[in-house]
């Protein structure tokens, strides 16, 4: 195929040990199995950013966060940079999206009431909207109400456990069933657009489902198919007091997350870290049973390309947005520095790389590098300013390129822009809250704004419990950690101009 069809599939807070090729925790996902073994699996793959929003923000653009500068849920792109849909756009692809993207839009493109300047949920430039499917699950509610479930007022309330939810997790079905769920809805969408494409004419598809992300519940026979007893021992401290006296940013991100709301609907308000480990074993086997529900629906969409005859004429790239915690150091969600919040599963299956098909890389990769992998797997140009390195030397010859990363990056920002509580619990001001992390093949160091900073050595304490930025005998390490973290950081500064020069002769780009 001179112009393949692109499939470009995400999952939401996916861990990147939760993928069956990488054989690290008990997950029965056989389809993802079957793709990874007919493409290639980068098994050090990490999210740059997180929550959604901001992690996305650098999987679309191919920008560090540094530069794409949305930092959290509301702040809005800049609509000077491009996007992986523009991009595709301008090749001759009609990028289409099924789900979700959760850019806002850029303030200054558009004045008055504008609807879209209410929501972080906005549709990235580029795309045109098949389906789109904020939290609220409008479209979804709509379907479940033709098939005759009652809709409830609150939206939210379609995720209450049946028999109602305690103060703890619980591994009750909600009402609607298996093939009824979000991901099932979007797959069903899929499906009926896959008929209307015609040969010779290539499709880019964006397949965004909301899962594994919270609120934690699944229907039968997915939310009994995990035992909690199995599974490896949570990455942790002895106790969630010791976890907290790790760094205050640990102990705020205990007094912020709650077991209600957004992680199991009418739960109440107690903190999730007074969770005992008996709790953190039946919502990771929830979470289990809830990606072996998005990979059926995997399986049924990849299905519907073989019926469709269009298998072997489209690039399948699967990937998250950013990891979970699930348990580990004592919490949930994707905050932070820890390994499991940003450490995300990425397979590239591409049928004209038949020699590549069942590798898997070692080397370190990051979500910047998925918009030139993208452009590269569709033949189109990729720009010289973009962060990311394109993947296909690995699908291609499987040698890693010379003066590949040694180290992979990512940024978080805590400032909560519209309620003040990260600046006013932490004492400090907005710029202040953020960190960024330099993870290579043994220490990991994290950086504060505004914090103390930490140094792991990842050899010695894999679960990261251990701080040793203090430690005098590593001070030289700490040190070497943070002149490559600020030389990393000189490096990828905003490009875009920098390689430009106005001359005599005309415009240069040396990019």
């Amino acid at each position: 195929m001179s112009r393949p069809n692109l499939l470009f599939v995400t999952a939401d807070q996916w861990r990147g040990d939760c993928l069956g090729a990488l054989g690290a925790m008990p997950v029965a996902m056989p389809h993802l199995d079957a793709l990874a073994a007919r493409g290639v699996t980068f098994a050090r793959h990490y999210a740059n950013a997180a929550p959604c929003s901001p992690a996305r923000a650098c999987l679309y653009t191919g920008l560090y966060q540094m530069t794409n500068r949305v930092v959290r849920n509301g702040t809005p792109l800049d609509a000077r940079h491009d996007t992986i849909a523009r991009m595709a756009r301008r090749g001759g692809y009609d990028a289409t999206l099924f789900g979700y993207t959760d850019q806002s839009i850029d303030p200054r493109t558009t004045e008055g009431d504008d609807p879209w300047l209410k929501t972080y949920e906005g549709v990235l430039p580029g795309f045109t909207a098949r389906l789109r499917l904020p939290e609220h699950n409008g479209p979804w509610l709509a379907w479940l109400k033709r098939r005759g479930y009652p809709v409830p007022a609150d939206p939210w309330d379609i995720y209450r456990p049946v028999g109602g939810a305690g103060p703890r997790p619980t591994n009750a079905p909600p009402v609607y069933g298996a093939g009824e769920t979000e991901t099932a809805f979007v797959v069903d969408t899929f499906a009926d657009w896959l008929t209307e494409q015609r040969p010779g004419r290539p499709w880019f598809a964006h397949v965004s489902f909301l899962r594994p992300h919270p609120p934690y519940i699944v229907p039968a026979p997915y939310n009994t198919m995990f035992e909690p007893e199995g599974g490896p021992d949570f990455r942790r401290r002895a106790s969630a007091a010791d976890e907290r006296a790790l760094h205050p940013l640990v102990a705020y991100w205990q007094d912020v997350t709650r077991a209600g709301s957004h992680y199991v609907i009418g739960a109440g308000d107690g903190r999730v870290a007074d969770w005992t480990d008996a709790d953190f074993r039946v919502l990771r086997a929830v979470y289990f049973g809830m990606i072996a529900e998005v990979d059926a629906e995997i399986g049924r969409m990849l299905g519907l390309l073989a019926e469709a005859g269009m298998a072997e004429d489209t690039v399948v790239v699967f990937t998250s947005d950013h990891g979970e915690l699930m348990g580990d150091h004592w919490t949930v969600g994707k905050y932070g520095f820890f390994e499991a919040a940003y450490h995300v599963p990425l397979i590239v299956a591409d049928p004209r790389t038949p020699d590549a098909h069942g590798r898997r890389v070692a080397a370190f990769t990051e979500a910047v590098d998925v918009v030139p992998t993208l452009l590269g797997l569709a033949g189109l140009p990729v720009p010289g300013h973009l962060d990311g390195a394109s993947l296909l030397p690995f699908l291609e010859g499987g040698e890693t390129p010379a003066g590949w990363r040694t180290a992979v990056h990512w940024e978080y920002d805590f400032r909560e822009v519209a309620s003040g509580r990260a600046q006013a619990m932490l004492g400090l001001p907005l710029d202040a809250c953020s960190l960024t992390v330099q993870r290579g093949e043994r220490f990991k160091y994290v950086h504060f704004a505004g914090l103390p900073p930490l140094l792991f050595d990842l050899a010695d304490d894999p679960a990261e419990t251990v701080d040793r930025a203090d430690d005098l005998a590593m001070a030289g390490v700490r040190l070497g950690e943070a002149e490559a973290l600020l030389a990393w950081r000189a490096c990828h500064l905003d490009r875009r101009p920098t390689g430009l020069a106005l001359t005599a002769g005309g415009v240069v780009d040396a990019r």
